[in-house]
């Protein structure tokens, strides 16, 4: 794992993090990692992601590279994260604003073509 790392580009995984666009609010569709955006869909989709740490990898994604802990793609991945975890409803006022997010990123032109 001798991976090489640049101060800008830094990852505990093989996930890259640009610390140059971290937290920036403005997410551009095309610096999404294929893996998160596979992800972010599938938690978008009918049969969202069941392994809680695949989930969380996505949020991390999103944490840092989004709005931080107020980023609608973080907050759906912790809150399904979480229903996975103990198997309670998850609430689904946070899933609408996910999916209006996806809309708003630019992954797709409307909410229900997120549902596939």
């Amino acid at each position: 794992m001798s991976q090489q790392q640049r101060p800008d580009n830094v990852s505990i995984d093989e996930i890259p993090v640009d610390i140059d666009n971290t937290q920036s609010a403005e997410v551009d569709p095309a610096d999404i990692p294929d893996e998160i955006e596979s992800i972010t869909r599938g938690l978008a989709g009918e049969q969202p992601p069941t392994n809680p740490l695949v989930v969380l990898k996505a949020a991390r994604w999103w944490y840092i590279h989004g709005k931080g802990g107020t980023d609608p793609a973080f907050q759906w991945a912790i809150e399904w994260a979480r229903h996975l975890a103990t198997d309670t409803p998850s609430d689904v006022e946070r899933f609408d604003e996910f999916l209006e997010y996806l809309v708003t990123v630019g992954f797709a032109e409307e909410r229900s073509t997120l549902r596939n």
